[in-house]
């Protein structure tokens, strides 16, 4: 049985630890707070910017295919419905074979967070792994301490690190990151670009999620390929000033800064509803240890004060004999 000073010195350690865990607790709710008001008002915004742009691009669609329907099934159509007035197709809406592709992976910078970090990065290399096996190029653009150390560790094909970024979520951070992986689609060398990052449910449910971003038009040409037609009287709703061309020229690029800033906000509550959710049970986990420490030396510390009268009794008796 171990010895009453080291379980005093284990109970003390005990309580520290759970001093550190309770204001980590703390700190995150007050933060996930904060995250998860963010995270509500952007949500709807987002979510319009997407469905106004899958609007425009599958209304060009149908167009461009009632006009051309020779073109049917050769890719044209789409091409042709992805132009402005100019004639020139927005270079983040053409849709190009996957033959490369750039993963952009959300991780956070510190531990702590139970299985936040975990489930991210299997998820990430389950699909470089698959995109891998079926011919795929994949590289991997990486946000965040833990998603670098584990990707390094195996050797994965990183394009991009990029630090700092938890530090100040603003929209420029996100112009910022999104300068940086829009540079390789740009000039061709990737041919679409996939957001993996934790999707905030609650404090304690956090869902992978493995989204699209580049080319913005795939999303659009999807819906229509699975017969997600718009009403007829669907497209009387928009009226194009001055065209679809300009409006696009607007509504893509905010529609990626937007994409980009959403999934980290995401990725910031699900991260502090992870911790708080860890801090939880690490504090209830240390109550218990405590309670447990503390009978055991109670049970010691009995166990000893018997030990010592039982010597006084015995003592006693044989001074009597």
């Amino acid at each position: 049985m171990p010895s009453l000073k080291s379980i005093r010195k284990r109970i003390a350690s005990v309580k520290s630890t759970q001093k550190i865990t309770r204001a980590m607790k703390m700190v995150a709710g007050a933060k996930l707070n904060k995250a998860q008001q963010r995270i509500t008002e952007l949500r709807p915004y987002a979510v319009k910017v997407q469905e106004v742009l899958w609007q425009i691009t599958r209304d060009a669609v149908a167009a461009s295919a009632a006009e051309a329907p020779a073109a049917a099934g050769t890719g044209a159509e789409a091409e042709g419905a992805l132009t402005g007035q100019e004639g020139a197709a927005h270079p983040l809406l053409v849709t190009r074979p996957e033959r490369r592709v750039l993963l952009l992976v959300l991780t956070s910078d510190r531990g702590l967070c139970g299985a936040f970090n975990t489930n991210i990065n299997k998820r990430a290399e389950r699909e470089w792994k698959t995109r891998a096996e079926a011919g795929q190029e994949v590289q991997l653009a990486i946000i965040g301490r833990k998603g670098r150390d584990y990707f390094n560790r195996r050797n994965a094909p990183i394009l991009e690190y990029l630090p700092g970024v938890w530090d100040k979520l603003s929209l420029e951070t996100a112009q910022a990151v999104g300068a940086k992986i829009l540079a390789p689609f740009n000039k061709g060398e990737i041919d679409a670009i996939y957001l993996v990052y934790n999707e905030f449910k609650s404090a304690i449910t956090q869902t992978v999620v493995v989204e699209k971003l580049l080319p913005a038009g795939g999303a659009a040409q999807e819906q229509a390929d699975a017969g997600d037609h718009a009403s007829p009287g669907a497209a009387a709703e928009f009226l194009y000033e001055p065209d679809k061309g300009a409006l696009l020229e607007r509504l893509v690029p905010m529609y990626v800064d937007i994409s980009i800033l959403r999934a980290l906000y995401e990725s910031m509550a699900s991260e502090l509803g992870a911790k708080l959710t860890a801090m939880d049970a690490a504090n209830k986990n240390a109550k218990e240890m405590i309670d447990t420490l503390t009978l055991e030396y109670n049970k010691a510390r009995q166990a000893a004060i018997t030990k010592e009268l039982m010597e006084i009794i015995g003592g006693s008796e044989a001074l009597k004999e």
